[in-house]
């Protein structure tokens, strides 16, 4: 795959058809062949759109969707949310199909060996969660062990003001041989450093976002980037993705905008070098989370 994916959450929402059809265009020419959604963004839409951009060149794409966001992880919930994800794009069969996040109130035998069957069918080919502690991922990977199959990908958040799957996540999927395949690597727009100049966007408008990122330290992170793009003569954007990708664990982040030209920045992150003294440096602007041992004298 790719070492960038790209998100299409915003497809049929902030980015109407012809800009979407702009933004998988570019991503394409820039080499991603990795491209991700669910069956409930932007209404259906965003599958739609992708699953229309597609057809031409289905064997080129690695397409990953999710389910059940809402509704948990039944095995009739999750044989809803795929049936519609199939219409929705189009598709018989998906690469890579997601548990949106984990349901407390679901067995695991039943949600993955719905996942199992799926599988067994051809109708996906890998199986991955999303939002998943690792404590949950590892109780899941034991159940999917037991039928067969295994978990292959994790979908996390993680960027320079969201660090917390440092701590036991990476650890654990690299142990498992789990592809980290992390959303928001810009922190909500954060990391671009428009909002230090007043601009607007998810921190502005969703208050969701703007709970997630309301801290000073982050904002002080983000002014402290930008300062580091402007000495270096690169967009703040492209040093969080590309920083985003150069952990160890090898992470394939997700990328995604509103039009092609907010994209580029994001999309010159596949290309850009990050030197261990870089990446050492901008990490440096925000603060790591603490190991999740109290034994500091060991970690």
């Amino acid at each position: 795959m790719s070492r960038l994916t790209f998100g299409t959450m915003q497809f049929g929402g902030t980015a109407d058809a012809t800009e979407s059809k702009a933004m998988f265009d570019a991503a394409r020419a820039a080499g991603i062949n990795h491209f991700d959604t669910a069956v409930g963004y932007t209404g259906g839409a965003s599958e739609k759109i992708l699953g229309a951009l597609i057809k031409a060149n289905r064997d080129d794409i690695y397409l990953a969707t999710k389910v059940g966001y809402v509704g948990g992880g039944s095995r009739a919930n999750i044989t809803k949310h795929f049936d519609i994800c199939r219409q929705q794009l189009q598709q018989d069969e998906v690469d890579l199909l997601y548990m949106h996040r984990f349901d407390d109130d679901t067995p695991l035998e039943e949600t993955f060996s719905t996942l199992a069957e799926l599988q067994s069918q051809g109708a996906i080919r890998h199986i991955g969660v999303s939002n998943y502690a690792a404590w949950q991922v590892m109780k899941a990977q034991a159940v999917a062990k037991s039928l067969g199959t295994r978990i292959d990908a994790i979908q996390p958040m993680y960027s320079l003001v969201k660090r917390q799957s440092e701590v036991e996540i990476f650890p654990m999927a690299v142990d498992q041989g789990i592809t980290i395949i992390p959303y928001s690597p810009l922190g909500g727009g954060l990391l671009t450093g428009k909002y230090s100049k007043g601009e607007t966007g998810r921190l502005t408008d969703d208050e969701r976002y703007k709970a997630r990122y309301d801290q000073r330290w982050m904002h002080e992170a983000a002014v402290g980037l930008a300062a580091l793009g402007t000495e270096l003569g690169v967009s703040p954007a492209t040093l969080a993705v590309a920083w985003a990708a150069s952990h160890p664990a090898k992470p394939l982040p997700i990328i995604s905008a509103r039009s092609a030209a907010q994209l580029v920045p994001s999309l010159a992150a596949a290309d850009f070098e990050m030197s261990e003294a870089l990446y050492a440096r901008i990490a440096a602007l925000s603060i790591a989370p603490p190991p999740a041992t109290d034994r500091l004298e060991e970690a």
